[in-house]
């Protein structure tokens, strides 16, 4: 912990010397105190608040959906061969497509910006998810496998008492991937597509020429996707405690 606030301090520091020195294109850029006097501003106004509110409200139910999808959806093409080659090969078809290239066919196919928003984000979570679970599935040491069969284990006992438990981390790891992927989706979809949210701010911030305001909606933005996934990573380390370092 220690190391990391160190690490930042003198990010911060140097960023400040040299907005004060005005040390190249950095010297344009408000320093880090001019953020943070913005930044305490904007929190006194009801505006920056529900700008939070709908960001998070975005990024909570298109990540909820990518999860609860693709966490399934890869433990059962893990476990079915034949379900594998089927369905594998148009994921990995469409996985390349970044998810905001699906921004113009999304306003087009949902009936509001709203749901395109939230289809977008869920295409960003679902594929990061699906991805490390799978990859999960496939590094459960095979030894156990043979020896749960040999003893006479039916498939689902294999699933509930080696496979998902072996899983854990990865699901854990699949999701603060996610959750990371789809603050930066919101940002961008909000910038494209919205009309609300910490991604739109930085847009009017933009267009009125206020880095000031373009930073204090980055700073957010930074904050949310590493509250988020700090909560993700603690309630990972309680559910895999066999991995808690002695």
């Amino acid at each position: 912990m220690w190391q990391g606030m160190f690490s930042v301090f003198v990010l911060f520091g140097l960023w400040q010397a040299a907005g004060a020195l005005r040390v190249g294109g950095i010297g344009d850029i408000p320093t880090p105190v001019d953020v943070a006097r913005a930044l305490v501003d904007a929190t006194q106004t009801s505006r920056y608040w529900s700008s939070w509110a709908i960001s998070g409200e975005r990024v909570a139910i298109g990540f909820l959906a990518g999860t609860l999808i693709g966490v399934p959806v890869a433990l059962a093409l893990g476990m079915n061969r034949t379900l594998r080659g089927i369905v594998f090969p148009v994921m990995e078809t469409l996985r390349p497509v970044p998810p905001l290239a699906w921004v113009p066919l999304s306003i087009l196919f949902w009936p509001t910006l709203e749901l395109s928003i939230i289809f977008v984000i869920f295409l960003g979570a679902f594929f990061s998810v699906a991805l490390n679970v799978l990859g999960g599935v496939d590094a459960v040491d095979p030894s156990l496998l043979r020896a749960a069969r040999s003893m006479g284990a039916r498939p689902r006992h294999i699933f509930w008492m080696i496979v998902l438990p072996a899983t854990i981390p990865a699901i854990v790891t699949g999701m603060a991937l996610g959750m990371g992927l789809t603050w930066e989706i919101v940002i961008a979809a909000e910038m494209i597509a919205g009309k609300a949210g910490l991604g739109y701010l930085a847009w009017e911030g933009f267009v009125n020429g206020s880095l000031v305001s373009i930073l204090v909606a980055m700073v957010s933005i930074g904050i949310g996707g590493f509250l988020s996934c700090g909560l993700i990573w603690v309630l990972g380390q309680r559910a895999t405690p066999w991995q808690r370092k002695s």
